[in-house]
This record gives C-alpha cells, sequence and structure tokens, in this order.
C-alpha cells in the first residue's frame, strides 16, 4: 500500500508575509472558529490568494501573499483547495516563513463562487480611506446609540439585526456600494494607510488596499446571494 502524498508546504516571501497571513487567519477564526478558506495558486506561480468568508459581514474577504517559491511537493500543480483556516493558522511558522497545507474540507457554499479574475474597473469619485474611515466610524456610533436606545426587551438578535442591516445597507454616496464593505475592510485590518481603489466588474464591486480586498455582489440582499460559480 503506497504512502500518502505529503501535504503541501508553502514557503513565503519573508516572514512578513507569513505574519500577514496568519493575523488574516486569525481575524477570521475570531469571527468563526469553524471558518473555512479556499487557498489558489497557480502552477508555478509565485503568489498564493486566500479567500474566506467573515459570517458577520456577508463579503468575500481575500488576502494574497508573495511566495518564495511555488510550494513543495506539488510544484507543477496548480493548488486550489479548502481547508480550514484554524488548521492552517496552526501551522504557519513565521520565523521559518512556511505553512503545511492541511488537508481538505468539505467547502461551505460560498467556497464554490468567486469574483470574475479580470475587466475590473475603478471607479472614479469615490472617497479616500480616511473619508472611508470616517464613515464607518459614524455608522458604528450610530448602531450603538441606537441599540442603546431600545427598550431592554426590545434589544433581541432580530432587532439587532434590523438596526444593523438598515444602516450597512445603505450606499456610500450614490456608488451603490453598501457601507458594509467599508466596515468589512475596516474590521478586517485592511482600510488602514492611505491606499485604497474601489473596482467593479460587472455586478461586482471590490475595495482593494496593499493589505487585502473584500468583493461582493450588488444588488441582492445579502451581499453574496445570486452568486454564480467561477471556474477555478
Amino acid at each position: 500500500m503506497s504512502a500518502p502524498a505529503p501535504s503541501p508546504v508553502l514557503h513565503f516571501a519573508d516572514a512578513g508575509e507569513a505574519a500577514d497571513v496568519a493575523a488574516f487567519l486569525g481575524r477570521l477564526v475570531h469571527y468563526d472558529k469553524a471558518a473555512a478558506v479556499r487557498l489558489q495558486a497557480r502552477a508555478g506561480g509565485q503568489a498564493l490568494a486566500v479567500f474566506g468568508r467573515p459570517p458577520s459581514f456577508e463579503v468575500l474577504a481575500i488576502r494574497t501573499a508573495r511566495l518564495l517559491k511555488p510550494y513543495e511537493n506539488g510544484i507543477d500543480d496548480a493548488l486550489d483547495v479548502t481547508v480550514s483556516a484554524g488548521e492552517l493558522l496552526e501551522s504557519v511558522d513565521e520565523g521559518q516563513g512556511t505553512a503545511r497545507v492541511p488537508a481538505t474540507v468539505t467547502g461551505p457554499p460560498w467556497a464554490g463562487v468567486l469574483p470574475p479574475r479580470g475587466g475590473w474597473e475603478r471607479l472614479a469619485g469615490f472617497p479616500g480611506a480616511e473619508a472611508l474611515r470616517g464613515l464607518v466610524q459614524a455608522a458604528v456610533n450610530e448602531f450603538k446609540a441606537r441599540v442603546e436606545e431600545l427598550a431592554p426587551q426590545a434589544r433581541t438578535r432580530a432587532g439587532l439585526d434590523g438596526i444593523g442591516r438598515e444602516i450597512w445597507s445603505r450606499e456610500i454616496g450614490a456608488s451603490g456600494v453598501p457601507v458594509r464593505l467599508a466596515h468589512a475592510a475596516a474590521s478586517l485590518g485592511f482600510l488602514r494607510g492611505d491606499l485604497v481603489d474601489v473596482l467593479a466588474s460587472g455586478a461586482w464591486v471590490r475595495l482593494r488596499t496593499p493589505y487585502g480586498s473584500v468583493a461582493l455582489r450588488r444588488g441582492t440582499s445579502g451581499g453574496l446571494g445570486g452568486l454564480f460559480v467561477t471556474p477555478a
């Protein structure tokens, strides 16, 4: 009986890349201890894409990382697997700049759908990073104030969700982009510094910074409803 194939080992470009991926995974696990992530790396390529879905925000979160070399134990093949975020986090060795890819898991529905790879165009006139941070903080403050105004018996999950849905679904200006997108980027640690782009491709919109991206499909009530399956 042949031995099982060894797990792929990712070699990040440096310790900083490994630490950034670990931080991203840690945030996902904070929101969902059973979180899964989809990993993609092209054959012979030197970049890894990590996709996750923090349940509180109804968006796809994307973190990319530079690889020193594609990866061991499968260097000629593309990598496209869904794994436990917690197990991957445990395997990250920041000192060595490596991570061992854990066993695949049965992916949640979102893991089978991804935003398009191409066709993205920048949305002109969108607020900058500082303005977006201010908008998110104002929305958070409003949420807290409205919750405090509720009678104790009205502070149910349904009541809180209703307030949140109303606030986070508001458009940023007249862009058709909900505040939820900026809120997710800020909460995941992506909305730092001064560089931010908001891109659109068809019904999809993506907020991108040097620290990561968040994406959703516009025109659906839950942000990710009505997604189409994109070939790997």
